[in-house]
């Protein structure tokens, strides 16, 4: 019988992949594959948390798929050569997969899909992660938006999103050799330090579609006010979901448009901006696939990053820095792997401009620590902060984070369950000014720090 070769990549699920439904509807035997690509040049490879998804997240799809009927083949190498090779074992017709839009991935399909079709073979690639894809929806000069407001606002009147496919009813095909996943030596041994991603996350479809059922049941009320105060459930912890395709952009759309009535349109509304922050990044990284590595604003090549100690830089990274917030947010993101947005803006603007490190020393860190590490939002996240970025934040905004605390976290709770030192302290928010037994003293006086930067920032405006 035909064969049709299904190649998932960041979209690990059977509902609402129009690639596998496209493969089932085909009446084809169906071959699914997953390929551990980290040797192709130009491809970042995944983080530690990261990886340590991705291994729960293949064995929560190996288990869907053959409850559909077909095994997930997994194989690991650079693309161009292994995907080839399993066409030939399989003696496919076709091969379909949904689109990725960085540049060496972009790259990579386009020479795929030539060569095989070259050799005879139907390829048909389609949209499925983005509810928007970049090259839709551009100005009215038909440039990239450099700003999200116009942006979204031409998304929300180009075209309503797609509704959400279903999963197939039943798949067949056949079973080619596969890579044992426990032998790609995705998970951390020694040490063992994902004892809290296991206690917080369920990877997998069922786990993204629970978080998110929980949170239309709960903190989608409410949602405007309370995704700013990290003390409070009040955000969706979709994101690393959405990262490794474990759910759609489509279905979180419409289930949140679904289920919002008058009392939460206005927090709906926000809840979906923040999906269309996912998709502005995506599309700045597509007109700038190098956004994790060069300024977009190019005058912040001349900026003078200072050469801070690094006692300094390691303090940041433990939570070690003697700002409360700074340190329940880096220790939050070591624990489970995610950290609260506002909490990332904070101990993002702290690195950059009290510490004047580069923002590439933190995306690297964040790239490595983050179970949601996104090529496009990780990058984009952080040049905002620094300025450098698209609708950037202005230079000038440097995040107190002591009064970032006192406003978002008044009475401490998120402090407390993060720095638990600070329990006893006589001043939560400004430890040094009474007594934190154990608690570090401060790495650098936020007043003079803030004044060094603003500094730097003229100096370069004036350059």
């Amino acid at each position: 019988m035909a064969v049709t070769l299904v190649w998932f990549r960041d979209d690990l699920r059977v509902s609402d992949n129009p690639a596998l439904a496209a493969a089932a509807e085909s009446g084809d035997d169906v071959v699914a594959c997953y390929v551990l690509d980290e040797d192709t040049e130009g491809i970042r490879p995944l983080g530690g948390a990261s990886r340590w998804w991705l291994h729960h997240s293949l064995a929560a799809l190996t288990a869907s798929l053959a409850e559909l009927g077909v095994p997930l083949v997994l194989r690991r190498g650079p693309a161009g050569e292994v995907l080839p090779r399993l066409v030939d074992e399989c003696s496919a017709r076709a091969v379909v997969w949904n689109r990725r839009y960085g540049l060496v991935e972009r790259t990579t399909d386009a020479t795929l899909k030539a060569a095989f079709a070259d050799d005879g073979l139907e390829v048909t690639s389609f949209q499925a992660n983005l509810m928007f894809e970049p090259w839709e929806v551009t100005s009215g000069s038909g440039e990239a938006y450099k700003v999200f407001t116009p942006f979204w606002r031409a998304c929300l009147s180009f075209r309503p999103p797609r509704r959400p496919l279903s999963a197939p009813d039943r798949l067949h095909g056949p079973a080619p050799a596969s890579d044992d996943l426990g032998a790609w030596g995705l998970l951390p041994t020694s040490p063992d330090w994902a004892e809290g991603l296991r206690r917080t996350w369920t990877p997998g479809e069922a786990g993204a579609h629970a978080r998110l059922d929980d949170f239309l049941d709960g903190a989608a009320s409410g949602y405007k006010d309370n995704r700013d105060r990290p003390g409070v459930q009040g955000t969706s912890m979709l994101s690393p979901h959405l990262r490794f395709g474990e759910i759609s952009p489509f279905e979180v759309w419409h289930a949140a448009q679904d289920h919002q009535d008058s009392s939460t349109a206005e927090d709906i509304r926000v809840f979906g901006s923040e999906l269309g922050w996912r998709e502005f990044s995506w599309q700045l990284l597509y007109f700038n696939p190098e956004l994790a590595t060069v300024n977009y604003r190019p005058e912040f090549n001349a900026f003078a990053w200072e050469s801070s100690t690094r006692s300094e830089l390691e303090a940041w990274q433990r939570g070690r820095t003697g700002y409360p917030l700074v340190d329940a947010g880096m220790r939050q993101m070591w624990e489970i792997g995610w950290m609260h947005n506002r909490v990332r803006m904070a101990t993002a603007s702290f690195l950059i401009k009290n510490l004047l490190i580069d923002w590439r020393v933190g995306e690297k860190w964040f790239w490595d620590c983050l179970v949601d590490a996104d090529a496009a939002s990780n990058a984009a996240s952080w040049q905002w902060v620094a300025g450098s970025g698209a609708d950037a934040s202005p230079y000038f905004r440097i995040f107190n984070p002591v009064l970032q605390s006192r406003k978002f976290d008044p009475e401490g709770r998120y402090l407390v369950r993060f720095v638990p030192e600070l329990a006893d302290a006589d001043n939560i928010h400004e430890p040094w000014k009474g007594t934190a037994p154990g608690y570090p003293d401060p790495v650098v006086d936020l007043k003079e720090s803030r004044q060094r930067a603003l500094s730097a920032y003229k100096a370069l405006s004036e350059g």
